[in-house]
């Protein structure tokens, strides 16, 4: 059992002007969408960890090798996020099921080497429906330069039949970054910056 792979579609792009102002480094912001045949479309299916097990590691090393590839390498993705559409003869825990599972996501995080989780959306629409993927710093999930995200669509996908499967990185923040983080805010309330995620 393999994912059926209708396309696989490439998005990229690079900020070089942001709020009237050159950026410093340029930011450059990848995805990566595999289309495919949605294995429970039309039906109520209650046991969906078969098709987990088996779809999951190939669409996370396909993916993982192809950003990387746009990224100049994996270790260059400073931030990075996930993401699944399903078609409208599927359900919502369809998309969840392949991009919520540590057989999808790990790759990409053992190779870019992260400690964070990864960001994500789920949702149902139909073709040329928006894919948004939030992302967060690989490494610090309160490093708020890195809260970035990044939207595109599939002029034909997905089909009713269909879900589309994302990965995405960037290659830093937002140009001109002056919000603060989490830990400076924390520190501000008098709340223990030793363990933010307490709080």
């Amino acid at each position: 059992m393999k994912p059926e792979i209708r396309k696989i579609v490439s998005f990229e792009e690079e900020t070089l002007i942001e709020g009237f102002k050159e950026a410093e480094t340029p930011v450059r912001m990848f995805a990566v969408a595999a289309v495919i045949k949605n294995p429970w479309a039309g039906r109520y299916v209650e046991n969906l960890r078969p098709e987990i097990l088996a779809y999951g590691p190939v669409l996370g090393q396909i993916l993982t090798d192809k950003i990387s590839e746009m990224a100049g390498g994996a270790t260059n993705i400073e931030a990075f996020g996930k993401a699944a559409v399903v078609g409208q003869n599927g359900e919502v825990e369809h998309a969840s099921a392949l991009i919520h599972t540590l057989h999808f996501g790990n790759i990409f995080r053992e190779a870019v080497q992260a400690k964070s989780f990864l960001s994500f959306t789920n949702t149902r629409g139909p073709a040329n429906a928006p894919i948004m993927i939030p992302m967060m710093d690989k490494n610090d999930g309160g490093r708020r330069s890195h809260y970035l995200t990044l939207q595109f669509n599939i002029s034909d996908a997905p089909g009713p039949d269909e879900v589309v499967i994302v990965l995405g990185g960037a290659t830093g923040g937002r140009p001109h970054h002056r919000i603060g983080d989490r830990y400076q805010e924390l520190q501000e309330l008098g709340h223990d910056i030793e363990n933010p995620a307490a709080v």
